[in-house]
């Protein structure tokens, strides 16, 4: 299933509260992000951190930094990911 994110704040660090249309909310720590390098590398400006924006139900940082909606569901809930994430036959998530 998919929920977009209707809202967003940002609290301390790198922990962000988000509400989805399901109107379940959870936070999310994005400071692991930071470690996967690559474009989540650019978290480690909090200044560019805290320019996120929902734009169509997803929360994107300038330049087209995003992540998908389903993983912050699954990150803020504890809800399992969709099965079209999950590698066939391997049970992880994509």
């Amino acid at each position: 299933m998919y929920y977009d994110i209707r809202d967003f704040k940002h609290l301390e660090g790198y922990q962000v509260e988000l509400k989805f249309d399901d109107s379940r909310t959870g936070i999310v720590d994005f400071g692991r992000y930071v470690n996967r390098g690559g474009v989540f590398s650019r978290f480690a400006d909090m200044e560019y951190f805290r320019q996120a924006a929902i734009k169509s139900g997803v929360l994107c940082w300038p330049g087209g930094v995003d992540i998908a909606p389903e993983t912050l569901y699954h990150e803020a809930t504890g809800e399992p990911l969709p099965m079209w994430m999950h590698d066939e036959g391997q049970g992880e998530a994509a």
